[in-house]
């Protein structure tokens, strides 16, 4: 089953202007009125580290909620941020970044690879503990801009090294735009039969003319669950100076369609959301 998960929090973290808060709670209530599975609205991290998200606590507030199947995803990088998310009953996930470029690992968690496994351990009891799902984001699974070793099999070892903690959800990020369609096929094909207790998922970074060839070779390769943001806004502000957007919800879905595959998106719902979405990043 394809599963869409529009993240707004990404597409806002790296703006330096401070959107009002009152403004996100309306664009994330629309966004939850549009029928997709999962929403990634905010990061309980440190308001020095990102600004933008200092007031994820009062999004969660102001959220109406009733009557929507949305799941409500929350972005972690550190064991405080879980435990702050983990007050919230109405928040699903808890995603944690966790990069296999040393580089970007420290910069964005300031953690080392090896100091950030025993943290996921941590995260995945408290999610248990607490009725929550962990999703595990491998950050620059397609390669690195710092000159970090990356392969296939480096990928593959720590995807091994998560789900033997026990996660059940992972997507494969493509940080900063690296991945190729031969790059993104060949990886999906290998981890998806190799571990199918995993549900994987593809968080692809591209500029327009590179969206749907990422899509279709994801998708070729048996991936059924897709990060995107409306617009392409987004970018993680301590990967590099210069942010590649996500893949946009309009080319997703317009994939779907030419896949003749529903993904569930109230057409009128979305609108509205698009109009707003045009005011949050004016």
């Amino acid at each position: 089953m394809l599963k869409i998960v529009e993240c707004p929090r990404d597409a806002m973290q790296g703006i330096s202007r401070f959107i009002p808060t009152e403004l996100k709670i309306r664009y994330i209530n629309a966004l939850l009125r549009t029928g997709f599975d999962t929403l990634d609205f905010g990061s309980f991290v440190s308001p020095q580290a990102v600004p933008q998200m200092a007031d994820t606590h009062e999004l969660v507030a102001g959220l109406d909620l009733n009557g929507v199947s949305t799941r409500l995803l929350a972005i972690v990088a550190n064991l405080r941020g879980a435990q702050d998310a983990c007050l919230f009953p109405v928040i699903h996930y808890l995603g944690y970044p966790f990069s296999i470029s040393e580089t970007f690992q420290i910069r964005n968690t300031r953690k080392t690879i090896t100091e950030s496994l025993p943290l996921v351990y941590d995260l995945q009891k408290l999610c248990l503990d607490n009725g929550k799902e962990l999703v595990v984001y491998i950050s620059m699974a397609f390669g690195n801009p710092y000159g970090d070793a990356w392969n296939p099999d480096i990928t593959a070892h720590w995807v091994e090294e998560i789900a033997r903690i026990g996660v059940r959800t992972i997507a494969l990020a493509d940080t900063v735009g690296a991945a190729n369609p031969d790059s993104v096929f060949s990886l999906f094909d290998r981890l998806i039969p190799a571990f199918p207790e995993i549900e994987f998922g593809g968080h692809f970074h591209a500029h327009p003319q590179h969206q749907t060839e990422k899509l279709e070779a994801a998708w070729s390769a048996g991936c059924r669950r897709f990060d995107s943001a409306m617009m392409g806004f987004g970018g993680c502000p301590f990967a590099e100076d210069e942010l590649v957007g996500n893949i946009s919800t309009e080319s997703l879905i317009a994939f779907c369609e030419e896949k003749k595959v529903n993904p569930g998106i109230n057409a009128a719902a979305f609108r509205n959301a698009a109009a707003i979405a045009r005011e949050v990043f004016a």
